[in-house]
């Protein structure tokens, strides 16, 4: 799912393309897309983009007449940017957005359709899709550490909670707590100052730097590669590589449709984290360290651990 940092970086594309032209219509591919009704979509065409606006992990065309176009890209919705309006096929594509400077493809791959776009008016109704999250590149430590301690959560979960948190999601998350060094699976209750600090410190230099590194890749190019799975990252998607920091491989919770990766060494003191299914399985042959996780492969290869790579 696009994160703060790749909306960032889709916002400053689109300010660039759209930013004070007429927004001549919407065009339906998947009419499953739309999910609203008053005001009809009819009501954007011949509209002038105002302002462009992210909330969350939305992005929102601020329209004349008090218009809002509001798009939630979700996890495998992406935009493409076309000079010309192309032709759109219906596996991907679930709409066109046709400005007088070129046309704004949304797409999803898979089969699962979850993106959504909607069309509200006025800024009452645009607050609803506010859930209500801090703007971590915005807070002070005080308001931070009172907005993690706000619920008593695992720290993965709060960072990812856009009632708590605008913006991060399941790969930024990963990454923060990283480079902050603490658990993912630690409660915010037993979070000390320092360690709130520390967290407060990591969120926002993770966050910065990564709009930073998208921008420089992107350049004026509109940005056509948007995955939550990055060569650079240091623990996001990397299972089983090894740790930039220690060399350690890195490990993973998995859970639903979505995972956790971090480093035992920087981040569990060398304990690993049981993985829901994993942990069921075994039992009380779960490992619960590294020591003990190379005993077991050494028992089951015969005395030979293998490479750590990134292959599953």
């Amino acid at each position: 799912m696009p994160e703060l940092p790749d909306i960032t970086v889709y916002l400053d594309a689109l300010e660039r393309r759209v930013l004070g032209r007429t927004m001549w219509r919407v065009q339906l591919v998947s009419p499953f897309v739309l999910r609203s009704v008053d005001p009809p979509l009819s009501a954007v065409n011949g509209k002038m983009v105002r302002e462009l606006r992210r909330i969350g992990k939305r992005i929102v065309f601020v329209l004349d007449d008090d218009l809002f176009l509001v798009i939630h890209l979700m996890v495998a919705g992406r935009f493409k940017w076309h000079d010309k309006t192309p032709k759109l096929g219906r596996r991907l594509a679930l709409a066109a957005i046709e400005f007088d400077s070129g046309t704004l493809v949304l797409t999803e791959a898979g089969t699962k359709r979850r993106a959504s776009l909607y069309v509200v008016r006025g800024e009452g109704a645009l607050r609803e899709f506010d859930r209500g999250g801090l703007d971590v590149l915005e807070a002070s430590l005080d308001a931070f550490t009172a907005r993690l301690r706000s619920e008593n959560h695992t720290l993965k979960r709060s960072l990812a909670d856009p009632r708590l948190f605008s913006g991060i999601g399941n790969a930024y998350s990963d990454e923060i707590l990283h480079r902050a060094r603490l658990s993912p699976l630690m409660l915010t209750s037993r979070l000390a100052d320092e360690q709130a600090e520390r967290l407060h410190d990591a969120t926002r230099s993770t966050l910065t730097e990564w709009i930073a590194r998208l921008r420089t890749s992107t350049g004026d190019k509109f940005p056509e590669k948007m995955t939550a799975f990055r060569a650079e990252m240091a623990v996001h998607g990397k299972f089983r590589q090894p740790c930039p920091v220690c060399g350690t491989p890195v490990q993973r919770i998995r859970y639903a449709d979505n995972e956790t990766d971090y480093c035992p060494t920087c981040q569990t003191g060398g304990k690993l984290l049981a993985d829901r299914g994993l942990s069921r399985l075994l039992k009380k042959d779960w490992p619960k360290s590294l020591d003990e996780m190379d005993e077991a492969i050494l028992k089951a290869t015969g005395g030979g651990l293998p490479t750590a790579t990134g292959d599953e």
